[in-house]
């Protein structure tokens, strides 16, 4: 008898010694898959983080030793004009553009939920947008853009219309940008709106064809409010975009100074100081400053969607 439970508890002593192996050749393979994308993060995200949090208390022009210098960076750019239009600017930016292109997206994507022919087709046409380099799109807007020879000017031309200068007009410039921008999310947000469209489930429209209720009734009492987690997403993702825009500005403005003022954005600023002007500290100051104030906006976010987003069930 007693030799039975003495065989029974090393038997279970053994299935266990077998599961801790199992779990322990398990969690390393599972540890070396994960290791090239933690690496990856670790050299180009993480690390560089922390490196441009220290560097923002300095005074460091990427040659000499950094100097400590507190806040005086901080203090500096709230001093300074050009900063601070930086900051309007990027605010009216995202202020337009992530509402315009989230709406004009629900738009696009109600229609493509319905049954048309050639679906593909137009639900690739509008995602192109998405897989073109920026540096691609800004050139040819740039063309499309020119006072003199471009083709928006030259239609305008033909029907006798205004012709203005708009990427030249400060009064206008940043409108002709926020179009391009928006002309280049709204592909992804389709994509996006469309997958929370076929979500919903059709039990409801039909409810609602028996009650009576309207295309725009149903629309308005039952897709948006089912689709608003998406619309947060959408929401949530756009902004943290729009407000770290650089690259189609980039290029849009190229070597022309006139341009600076009406279309300057925080990270454009990041550049100017980093790379121009040599101030490394005070360029990662603006970064931590630009990282701070998408944290806190995200949260506000993530606070109030409460009383906003339905979740269905």
């Amino acid at each position: 008898m007693n030799s039975a439970i003495v065989s029974k508890k090393s038997k279970s002593k053994a299935r266990v010694k077998n599961k801790k192996k199992k779990f322990s050749r398990e969690a390393m393979w599972a540890y070396l898959f994960i290791a090239p994308t933690f690496l990856g993060l670790a050299v180009f995200y993480m690390f560089p983080a922390v490196a441009s949090f220290v560097l923002s208390f300095t005074r460091w022009d990427g040659m000499t030793a950094p100097v400590f210098v507190g806040l005086e960076n901080v203090i500096t750019l709230f001093q300074d004009s050009s900063f601070i239009r930086a900051i309007i600017n990027t605010v009216i930016f995202t202020a337009i553009s992530v509402p315009l292109s989230a709406g004009i997206a629900t738009c696009i994507a109600v229609m493509l939920n319905q049954k048309i022919k050639g679906m593909v087709f137009y639900r690739t046409l509008y995602f192109l947008p998405v897989v073109t380099m920026p540096v691609a799109v800004g050139m040819v807007w740039k063309w499309l853009y020119n006072t003199d020879y471009g083709l928006i000017n030259y239609v305008l031309g033909i029907f006798n219309l205004p012709q203005p200068s708009w990427l030249f007009d400060p009064n206008i410039a940043l409108i002709s940008v926020i179009v391009v921008y928006v002309w280049m999310t709204v592909g992804n947000n389709v994509i996006l709106i469309l997958a929370g469209l076929q979500g919903v489930s059709k039990s409801y429209y039909e409810a609602a064809q028996i009650d009576g209720a309207s295309k725009l009734r149903q629309f308005f009492s039952i897709t948006l409010p089912l689709i608003t987690p998406t619309l947060f997403f959408v929401f949530i993702t756009g902004m943290i975009s729009s407000l770290q825009v650089f690259d189609l500005i980039f290029i849009m403005i190229g070597d022309s100074t006139a341009l600076l003022e009406p279309l300057r954005t925080v990270v454009y600023a990041v550049y100017e100081y980093g790379f121009e002007y040599s101030q490394m500290g005070m360029a990662s100051a603006q970064a931590f400053i630009l990282f701070l104030a998408i944290l806190a906006i995200t949260i506000i976010q993530f606070v109030f969607q409460k009383k906003w987003v339905h979740y269905d069930g």
